[in-house]
């Protein structure tokens, strides 16, 4: 009788587990669950274009202001508005 009622209460045990998985699941596939991965993945694409955004500016000003300092010295700047040589071009 013991041996039957540990069993049984495993079974309950692992059915509740199941249960809540698929509960998850279903949830995770229902309209507001994909609506809610939607915005998330938007958010972070959003935030990911911001911190992208504010890298340029960064360096855009700095160039700016490199180039600034050239022209106040009275430096050629020639050399300032070249690219500078990239990794990948080098390979190729």
């Amino acid at each position: 009788m013991v041996k039957r009622l540990l069993w049984l209460g495993a079974g309950v045990a692992v059915g509740v587990v199941v249960v809540r998985k698929l509960a998850r699941g279903a949830d995770a596939l229902s309209p507001a669950g994909i609506g809610e991965r939607v915005r998330d993945t938007a958010v972070t694409a959003n935030d990911s274009m911001r911190s992208f955004i504010s890298d340029v500016f960064d360096g855009m000003h700095e160039k700016e202001a490199e180039l600034q300092h050239a022209i106040e010295a009275g430096e050629p700047i020639g050399e300032l508005l070249e690219d500078e040589p990239n990794e990948d071009k080098d390979r190729q």
